[in-house]
């Protein structure tokens, strides 16, 4: 018997919604990433891919593929986008919520967006945001990536004008629950008006900053 089909490209979704199909590849053997780069290199077509382990990595596609094992992410093939900058902010609470930052990071650049990282500016030594609060207001957006308590997002929220995106992230100790505290923080947060995405979401928080751009 045959293998079923085991990926159906959106070759319409660049057009109804500005950027187009990435590639998640947690769940999805060797096999089948490969197939899906197999069918890229024929079409030409580059690829943003999600989720990624190293090891997933067929040989003769190691040298087309940008990897970055922080965020697990890699870029297939040369993609030639306009680049802009400083319209973007990334801030995480610690060190540890770094991989999320990463994974927005990386999906802002595959799109030609250079976002600015600011990191470890959490609300345990306030002052680290007091130093850095004015270089982030020189952006549009905010996408503030934070685990435990998460009470960096509420705090941005009340100090930034642009939209601020919330990732929680699943850093934390016994009731952070894999970042559902931190989830259930953002959603209860006083500052008005903040987007959550779900947890460890850095390529959703991506895709929300990317929506907003695309409407202005």
């Amino acid at each position: 018997m045959n293998d079923p089909q085991v990926f159906v490209w959106d070759r319409e979704r660049q057009d109804r919604l500005g950027f187009d199909e990435a590639i998640y590849c947690s769940g999805k053997s060797a096999a089948h990433v490969e197939t899906i780069l197999d069918e890229a290199s024929s079409m030409g077509k580059c690829l943003l891919l999600t989720r990624l382990d190293e090891e997933k990595i067929a040989e003769r596609h190691r040298a087309v593929i940008d990897y970055d094992p922080l965020s697990r992410t890699g870029i297939f093939g040369e993609c030639a986008r306009p680049s802009t900058a400083g319209r973007v902010a990334i801030a995480t609470a610690g060190t540890s919520d770094l991989a999320v930052a990463h994974e927005a990071r990386r999906t802002l650049a595959y799109y030609g967006e250079e976002a600015t990282l600011f990191a470890d500016i959490g609300v345990a030594a306030l002052w680290r945001l007091s130093l850095r609060i004015e270089a982030v207001r020189t952006h549009r957006i905010c996408i503030v990536a934070a685990g435990m308590d998460a009470a960096l997002p509420s705090v941005i929220g009340g100090l930034f004008r642009g939209a601020v995106i919330a990732v929680p992230t699943s850093v934390g100790y016994g009731v952070a629950q894999g970042g559902r505290t931190a989830l259930d923080a953002m959603l209860a947060s006083c500052a008005p008006g903040i987007a959550v995405c779900n947890i460890d979401n850095g390529y959703g928080a991506a895709c929300a900053a990317l929506r907003i751009l695309n409407a202005t």
